[in-house]
C-alpha cells in the first residue's frame, strides 16, 4: 500500500501569527510544505479593531507591534531558505479578515498556531480558531505544542 502525503499538491498556504512560538512553528512548517511543491506562503497578522473606532483608526503601536510580528516569521522564513510575504491586517474579527484574506488569495491551507490553554483539564480553542475551523474555504491544520505541565 502506497504512502499517503497530506502535504502532496499544497501550493498555497496561509498562516496567521500571534507571535506565539505556536505559530511561528506554523510558520516554519508552512515554508517546508510549500517548498517542496514550489508554492507560497502568506503569513498575516491581524489588528483588532474595537467597535467605537474607525475601522482604518491609526494604531501606531499595535501596528508597530504587528510588523514586528511578520519580521519574525519572515527571519523564521529565511532561516529555512525560504521568502514569505507578510501582510499586516485590520479587522473588527481576526477570524473573519483569516477567513477572508483565504478567500483573496485562494489559498489550499490555513496552517494555524496555537498554544495550549486547559480550563478545567480541558483543551480550549480560541474564538478566531474555532470561527476559521468553522468557515474556512480551504482546509485548515492547527499545530499545537504539546502539553507542559
Amino acid at each position: 500500500m502506497a504512502a499517503i502525503d497530506p502535504t502532496a499538491g499544497i501550493r498555497s498556504v496561509l498562516v496567521p501569527i500571534d507571535g506565539s512560538p505556536a505559530s511561528m512553528d506554523a510558520v516554519l512548517l508552512a515554508c517546508a510544505i510549500a517548498k517542496k511543491n514550489k508554492g507560497k506562503v502568506y503569513a498575516v497578522h491581524v489588528i483588532e479593531v474595537k467597535r467605537s473606532l474607525p475601522l482604518d483608526a491609526e494604531l501606531p503601536d499595535k501596528a508597530t507591534s504587528g510588523e514586528d510580528l511578520l519580521t519574525r516569521a519572515e527571519k523564521v522564513a529565511t532561516e529555512a531558505d525560504f521568502r514569505i510575504e507578510g501582510e499586516l491586517l485590520q479587522a473588527r474579527e481576526a477570524g473573519h479578515a483569516i477567513v477572508d484574506e483565504a478567500m483573496e488569495r485562494g489559498v489550499e491551507l490555513i496552517l494555524m498556531g496555537a498554544e495550549h490553554k486547559a480550563a478545567a483539564g480541558e483543551y480550549q480553542m480560541g474564538r478566531v480558531t474555532q470561527y476559521v475551523m468553522r468557515a474556512a474555504p480551504c482546509s485548515v491544520w492547527l499545530w499545537r505544542h504539546p502539553v507542559h505541565e
